[in-house]
């Protein structure tokens, strides 16, 4: 398939700024794949399409206030570093981003805080605006989180043309976060609240929790018209024995199995066994999923409505059928549905 297929008019008015109120009532469209019916619910009726012994596969990573600002030493210019992934523990080296770029060289150094709480060095370039930092920090590793925790900012999309608050720091994160190390939301699990999890579960539905790091490489855009060319950033994924007994054991009783986003999805299809089954991984996955794609473990998917020529709407295209979820997102312009990170949800059964 062609980039230019997955083109469809976006108004910026329904970018969602904002989570909805509470986290359960955003609005859910429920898109049924073999017929293309659509039908308009609220998030909290998800309860509706399961029964007892199907199985919701949730990614459980925490993300982790990823944006910082420091001050260049000498000239004090602002800088943003926004962290991506630490490659050794031990020296306190990081793989950033640094805006603006053509200010920062190897051995400059970066202050952050009033206090200077931490300081940094630059130590590689590694793309235009990608650098490796190293943390010149003496203290415990708790010490040193503690700091970026203070010294941090949730890191909302781009597009979010606001300042991260105190209240994006809990609403920007799963209730079911576990796991530190991503710098973006699995964000078709910010729909669950305790209640709701509450009440599927006293419905008998069985939660699989399987880890994927988000990475910036979510919101990097497609820049090739032929699918086949583009390739994905890796991200880091962990399914561990437990989860994938409670996946096959649902698979084998044919129960409805549910990819809670496509975070969930990639992990889960990036690890899939010889005889059809999830097998247990810890590995890096850098696979781009589009159609024409046979999905191997989940028979239903929820999802957040994305961005034109995204590769997360490729693969929802691919889940659901290529015409029936390019017309459900035209429903959902028409319909008013809020797009991205803080928007509504889709259903696919």
């Amino acid at each position: 398939m062609k980039l230019s297929q997955f083109k469809f008019n976006l108004p910026d008015s329904l970018l969602a700024n904002d989570p909805a109120e509470e986290r359960d009532e955003a609005r859910l469209m429920v898109l049924h794949k073999d017929t293309g019916k659509i039908e308009h619910k609220i998030f909290k009726d998800v309860l509706d399409y399961f029964d007892d012994k199907d199985v919701m596969i949730l990614n459980n990573t925490k993300v982790f206030p990823a944006r910082l600002y420091g001050n260049k030493e000498k000239t004090g210019a602002t800088i943003e570093v926004f962290l991506l992934r630490e490659l050794n523990k031990e020296l306190r080296l990081w793989d950033v981003l640094v805006d603006p770029a053509r200010k920062i060289r190897v051995g400059n150094k970066l202050y952050f805080g009033d206090n200077d709480l931490l300081v940094a060095e630059v130590v590689d370039n590694t793309t235009s605006r990608g650098r490796t930092i190293r943390f010149l920090f003496d203290g415990t590793e708790e010490e040193f989180r503690r700091n970026v925790e203070i010294l941090g900012e949730t890191p909302l999309p781009k597009y979010i043309k606001r300042k991260a608050t105190e209240k994006d720091k809990e609403r920007y994160q799963t209730i079911f976060a576990k796991h530190e190390g991503a710098v973006a939301a699995p964000t078709a699990g910010l729909h669950f609240s305790r209640e709701l999890m509450k009440r599927l579960e006293l419905k008998g539905i069985e939660f699989a929790e399987v880890t994927l790091h988000v990475g910036l490489g979510t919101f990097r855009p497609v820049e090739v018209e032929d699918l086949t060319k583009h390739k994905m950033d890796s991200e880091q994924f962990i399914i561990d024995q437990k989860a994938a007994d409670i996946v096959n054991k649902g698979l084998e009783e044919k129960r409805r199995i549910c990819a809670v986003g496509t975070t969930s999805m990639r992990a889960i299809e990036s690890a899939v066994s010889a005889n059809k089954t999830l097998k247990a991984a810890n590995d890096w996955t850098s696979k781009f999923i589009f159609p024409p794609y046979d999905f191997n473990i989940a028979n239903s998917m929820i999802t957040n409505f994305h961005t034109p020529e995204s590769t997360l709407l490729m693969m929802v295209a691919a889940f659901g059928g290529y015409d029936h979820v390019m017309n459900a997102y035209e429903v959902a312009v028409k319909e008013k549905y809020r797009f991205y990170s803080y928007g509504d949800a889709m259903l696919i059964i």
